[in-house]
């Protein structure tokens, strides 16, 4: 590899790693998180039911099950993030009674969440800083009462995490709006809003548009600025099967990352049994960091010399029938000059044709994407260029092609379908108005980053969390930390404790939920709940554990029980029926949401249902009626402003590790145990700016003036990533990425292009 070429010098806890993704080092991690979790045999038995027609989904990711599931249905990461949820610890009220809450904010992510599962309802007392236990039915009434306590219902933030059932978002959508707001925040917003955004005008609609058996299908894979092995390695089975069919895997990424190098499979008992690997990618493409929209144009400009020389490469037809916009695009293809294109890729011309004639050659194609994408100042943009690229040869609508967003949490998607937007559309916003019989609010509420201005502005007063750690999970913690402690109520839904909770203004309140792992019974009946993966299959999850606590509600029992203290006995909707039934919010959600008619009696059909995507069968929901070629306009301007010392810093997660919450201290794909304070950087870099392998280092944002968005000591490691070019674990280096800093029509924070400087390790930072 070419890591072990330019890692020259020991530094403790790195060391080449030269095994495949997956294998036996998989299982080994399993039972290493099973161990740690105190879990061995409840939690191996847990996970023997994980993403089964009769189990649960799975908690992580967002990858659809396979129609024909195995008794072993899921991945490390996942086993992973089962056992975070069933573990046996407890952050009980006599843990909390043990340390203040400002004791605990000394602590890392991963010891607060290690603490276990929340097992009542706590409120913090600020005589002597601590949470302490309070009645469930006190509880809502403080939630109740800080609410109807705003003078104006956009004080009000509701923020959702991917992980929350299509009927707990569902109801909370219907909370915020009964209220009175549009206020609706949420994971989305951090991740893959540039898919939300960018892909309507294109194709009329802001999801993916393949099914899982695309996959059986496609003669060509593109991969942009994803890291499958980890952050959804259940796409590793369908990878491996198209490779060793002789499918091409082409990836696209400033780092090399393994499991799109060579993967391992733990179901396959040849691969175990003879310690051998499938290769994935037939060639990687190591783009410089924001530099894929420039590299897609690079190739449709070569797409479009190759049918100007050879003809036959454009799908005609297709474009003719079934798109707009193509001359323009075409226009502005020819008058980019290469040497701009080069430029701004980091790649040569000859790289980039090399990828456009696979392209021109290939009979179906499937392009996927992740955050490494969508999480720049241009990403909406770059979107709609990946879009481009697929219309040219008509790679949407027909069998084994089209778009794939690759979307991390598990129920992320279902969360937007069912309302969790801030900004509705008129079709939603009459649907509750005819189905409830109240007017929702219809002007747009505030994002993640608009959020916490309003926080921080003290426009916004009360915050209600839907599971996640937002403030963690949000850019610039200078600004979102402080922002927090501004609320007069935060109130919190989650299973384990994490610092969001100790971040605390006038009030607050933690409210213990159920895990999805969890058996729930409401008055008498055991419920199940509905997810929508990646790819718009809407499928049922029935926990089988008992509860990690007597005291535990579900997360619509919790909303239900907010909204009947905020508003009693409503006329427009039953919130304590509709917490007793789940039957019946599906129900609801059919009459509001079309492609839910027979919800029902659909979900209970093993796989459940596909929700309608017209991108499949080229039916294009956009103002032309077809699907648009839209030519690239970059507004974010260059994150470096023209300073040849600034350098750009992506984010990454480890493989211990699912968003915000650390599982543990290795990466070991990476080649890094034990730690995550380390910054991954060109040794020409290093190099010029008289830094050696192990030396420390500090990471400051780049044109912060206060000298407080540093992080300090951390140790440089050199790695294959392009001239320019940094690396280094999110959440720890979020403080280097300025709220300011983000896509310019999602909002989506510049997680992956953030402009730093880097300094050999000093007592006080100097720019």
């Amino acid at each position: 590899m070419a890591d072990d070429k330019v890692a020259s010098g020991k530094v403790e806890g790195v060391r080449p790693y030269t095994h495949p993704a997956g294998g036996w080092d998989a299982l080994k991690a399993v039972a290493g998180a099973l161990v740690d979790q105190e879990t061995v045999v409840e939690g191996g038995k847990t996970l023997m039911r994980a993403n089964q027609p009769e189990g649960f989904d799975c908690p992580g990711c967002a990858w659809p099950d396979p129609k024909h599931t195995s008794s072993f249905e899921f991945c490390e990461n996942g086993a992973k993030a089962v056992a975070w949820e069933a573990t046996t610890k407890r952050a009980t009220p006599e843990v909390f009674a043990q340390h203040t809450v400002s004791e605990l904010l000394t602590w890392s992510d991963h010891a607060i969440e290690d603490l276990g599962r929340l097992t009542q309802p706590m409120a913090y007392d600020p005589a002597d800083d601590h949470y302490k236990v309070i009645p469930w039915d006190e509880a809502f009434a403080r939630a109740g009462a800080a609410l109807k306590a705003l003078a104006h219902p956009d004080e009000a933030e509701f923020y959702a995490s991917g992980r929350a059932s299509n009927e707990a978002a569902f109801l909370y959508q219907l909370l915020g709006r009964r209220f009175g707001t549009n206020n609706f925040p949420d994971c989305s917003n951090m991740c893959h809003e540039p898919t939300s955004v960018g892909l309507p005008d294109s194709i009329g609609l802001g999801k993916g548009s393949v099914t899982l058996e695309d996959f059986d299908h496609a003669d060509l894979i593109l991969c942009f600025g994803h890291n499958p092995g980890t952050n959804h390695p259940r796409m590793m089975t369908s990878l491996r099967d198209a490779s060793r069919r002789g499918a091409t895997i082409l990836a696209f990424n400033p780092l090399k990352e393994r499991a799109l190098e060579k993967f391992a499979a733990p179901q396959d008992p040849v691969e175990m049994a003879t310690l051998s690997s499938t290769p994935i990618a037939s060639a990687y493409f190591q783009l410089k960091i924001g530099g894929d929209a420039a590299f897609v144009q690079g190739m449709m400009k070569a797409v479009l010399a190759l049918e100007a020389r050879d003809g036959g490469v454009l799908d005609r037809a297709f474009i003719e029938e079934h798109t707009a916009g193509f001359e323009i695009l075409a226009a502005q293809l020819e008058a980019i000059d290469w040497a701009d294109i080069e430029a701004g890729s980091g790649m040569s011309r000859e790289r980039i044709e090399e990828a456009a004639v696979v392209y021109a050659k290939a009979k179906a194609t499937i392009l996927c994407y992740g955050m490494g994408l969508t999480q720049h100042r241009d990403s909406s943009g770059t979107v709609q260029q990946l879009v481009n690229l697929l219309l040219l040869k008509g790679n949407i609508g027909r069998a084994g092609a089209g778009i794939c967003p690759l979307r991390g949490h598990s129920n992320v998607q279902g969360n937007r379908t069912v309302g969790i937007w801030e900004k509705p559309s008129k079709a939603l916003s009459d649907a509750i108005q005819t189905v409830f019989g109240f007017e929702p609010p219809r002007e747009h509420g505030h994002t993640v980053v608009e959020t916490i201005e309003a926080m921080e502005a003290g426009r916004s007063k009360v915050f209600l969390g839907l599971g996640g750690n937002f403030a963690v999970a949000a850019p610039d913690p200078v600004r979102t930390f402080a922002a927090m402690r501004k609320l007069d109520m935060a109130v919190h839904i989650a299973t384990k404790p994490n610092r969001t909770h100790l971040l605390i203004g006038k009030d607050a309140i933690l409210l213990p939920c159920l895990g999805r792992t969890e058996m729930d019974v409401r008055a008498g009946v055991r419920q199940s709940v509905t997810v929508e993966d990646s790819m718009s299959m809407v499928h049922a999850s029935r926990g089988l554990n008992p509860p990690a606590s007597e005291h535990l509600m579900s997360e619509p029992a919790i909303v239900s029980g907010i909204a009947h203290a905020t508003f009693g006995e409503d006329p427009h909707v039953d919130w304590l029926a509709l917490a007793d039934d789940y039957d019946a919010v599906r129900d609801l959600i059919a009459r509001v949401f079309p492609g839910f008619e027979d919800y029902n009696d659909r979900v209970r059909v093993p796989g459940g249902f596909r929700l309608p995507v017209g991108p499949t069968e080229r039916i294009w929901k956009t103002a032309s009626g077809k699907a648009n070629f839209l030519p690239f306009d970059p507004k974010g301007g260059d994150p470096r402003q023209g300073d040849p010392d600034v350098m750009i810093l992506t984010t990454l997660r480890s493989h211990d590790q699912y968003n915000t919450t650390i599982y543990g201290l290795n990466d070991r794909y990476r080649g890094v145990f034990g730690r995550r304070d380390v910054i991954f950087a060109n040794p020409d870099d290093m190099a010029r700016l008289g830094l050696a392998q192990g030396d420390l280092v500090d990471l400051g944002a780049a044109f912060d003036e206060t000298g407080e968005r540093v992080v300090r000591a951390f140790t440089v490691v050199a790695r294959d990533i392009p001239p320019g070019c940094l690396a280094a674990y999110y959440p720890e280096t979020n403080v280097v990425v300025s709220l300011d800093d983000h896509d310019q029509r999602s909002g989506t924070p510049a997680y992956k292009s953030a402009p730093v400087r880097l300094r050999k390790h000093q007592a006080a930072w100097a720019r």
